[in-house]
């Protein structure tokens, strides 16, 4: 994984994961999420070295 530097001090990785179709787990903005599938599409994420998780407050508990 290639990691860059996010502002002064952060270094994430070049990839990120987007999260917003696992947000409101059921019926999201892109059809039904899966819980079991968000929580198995993070952990390999994050075994492949990603640290870049794009979240936000707008997109569900």
């Amino acid at each position: 994984m290639k990691y860059r530097k996010l502002g002064s001090e952060l270094e994430v990785s070049a990839l990120g994961l987007g999260c917003m179709p696992m947000a409101g787990i059921g019926k999201g903005m892109y059809g039904m999420a899966s819980r079991v599938e968000s929580l198995a599409t993070i952990d390999r994420a994050i075994e492949l070295g990603v640290t870049f998780f794009d979240t936000a407050e707008v997109y569900g508990p």
